[in-house]
């Protein structure tokens, strides 16, 4: 039977483990944990193929427990009674360890039920998830778990793993392979962090490498046809979505186009052209705003390009788009009035409207001359001094000019013709 090189070449114990040495190492929390033997209910969150379930099995031999898997997509509590069932029978005399991964697809009644298997104790829990569990997992069960998290493991990382997968496939085929120089390193690089993309990698290459003069020889050119794409980490309703969003924004707001282009280039390559161009439109009025207005009508412009021309080609108007940004002067100043504003609309501050500003509901009636108002029009410089707050807000100011050169100037105009 089939078995993929990734399992064959699990690591047995926590030295093997690569990567998440932030919990792992010599005096890492989880490793610790482990090694006391005394092993808490926990939750392992981080991209696939960072060495969760592999820590879980290495957890279960250590305990002695008889370690058994669900996996949320596809489970019910129907298994999950299953398992429960086996507890204090010769099938798990010392209890269950219980890895159940992307517990995030279990709903709130199916992990309020699991909550109350594990609060016996019979049942250790170990739940793996690739989103955030703070957003994902009921909370009874995070207050009764400890967090941790696996990180997407670097090229560095992930080349010893490439090499014991090498030496391992060496011996199952005979004889020793021929590698043309940099390909390990790519295989490890173009993983995006995932150990078991870089293994199925080498097992695809070694079982599929031309065989001149009986040598197996692994170009680059078939390393790069496998690594295709495989870097690509990306759900759209996954916290990788929301992660390039927030880095593509606050590349653009810190001012850093090299950045702003790699995030951009993210999102694009996943084809996801929509989110770009409504993050792009945000960005637009929110972080460059009244520092450089004509920004907005520029970059709805790209909007509208990108969307008529779709990929590959809306990518140039998106990057236009973004450089601009990223170059131009920056100002919050019209977020930071709106939000003010709404804050005191929600607290209730708010009172009637002054007599002057009203709408005339009584032309015709004589009472329009009670209305009082000032048309700005009619006086120099088309401004007058009256009151526009309500009675209750006079005095609050919620728009402060940003100290980029078009606001500055707006603010000198004002200031020349307000107190003259």
């Amino acid at each position: 039977m089939y078995q993929p090189l990734a399992d064959r070449i699990r690591p047995q114990t926590l030295d093997h483990v690569v990567g998440q040495r932030h919990i792992l190492g010599e005096n890492g929390l989880l490793r610790r944990i482990v090694d006391s033997g005394n092993i808490p209910n926990m939750v392992f969150y981080g991209p696939s193929g960072t060495g969760k379930t592999t820590v879980a099995d290495i957890i279960a031999k250590r305990s002695g427990r008889a370690l058994r898997r669900l996996n949320a997509t596809t489970a019910s509590l129907a298994d999950v009674r299953e398992v429960m069932d086996q507890v204090g029978t010769l099938l798990a005399p010392n209890g269950v360890l219980l890895y159940l991964d992307e517990i995030q697809y279990f709903n709130k009644k199916q992990q309020q039920t699991l909550l109350d298997y594990i609060e016996t104790g019979k049942i250790t829990l170990i739940a793996s998830t690739t989103e955030n569990p703070y957003f994902t997992i009921f909370n009874a069960i995070l207050s009764r778990s400890t967090v941790f998290e696996f990180k997407a493991l670097t090229p560095e990382d992930l080349l010893p793993a490439v090499e014991r997968a090498v030496k391992l496939m060496d011996e199952e085929l005979g004889g020793e392979s021929c590698w043309e120089d940099g390909v390990k390193e790519y295989l490890a690089q173009a993983s995006g962090g995932d150990v078991r993309k870089a293994l199925n990698g080498v097992e695809v290459l070694m079982n599929a490498a031309a065989t001149p003069d009986g040598v197996r020889t692994i170009t680059m050119a078939d390393a790069k046809l496998v690594a295709q794409r495989s870097s690509m980490r990306y759900d759209r309703d996954g916290d990788q979505h929301y992660d390039i969003l927030s880095a593509l924004q606050k590349s653009i707001r810190g001012s850093d186009p090299d950045a702003a282009v790699h995030y951009l280039a993210r999102l694009l390559e996943a084809g996801d052209l929509l989110s770009a161009c409504r993050r792009l439109m945000v960005i637009a009025c929110e972080d460059v705003g009244l520092a450089y207005p004509q920004v907005i009508p520029i970059v709805k412009a790209c909007v509208d390009a990108a969307t008529m021309l779709g990929l590959p080609e809306a990518r140039l108007a998106l990057a236009d788009a973004a450089i601009l940004m990223a170059t131009a002067p920056k100002s919050n100043s019209g977020h930071d009035a709106i939000n003010a504003a709404m804050a005191d609309v929600r607290a209730g501050k708010t009172g009637d409207f002054p007599r002057h500003l009203q709408n005339v509901h009584a032309d015709g009636t004589g009472f329009e001359r009670e209305q009082g108002y000032l048309y700005p029009h009619d006086f120099p410089n088309h401004w007058v001094k009256q009151q526009y707050l309500p009675d209750a807000l006079v005095g609050r100011v919620y728009y402060e000019y940003g100290p980029n050169k078009t606001e500055q100037a707006a603010k000198a105009y004002w200031d020349k013709i307000k107190h003259q």
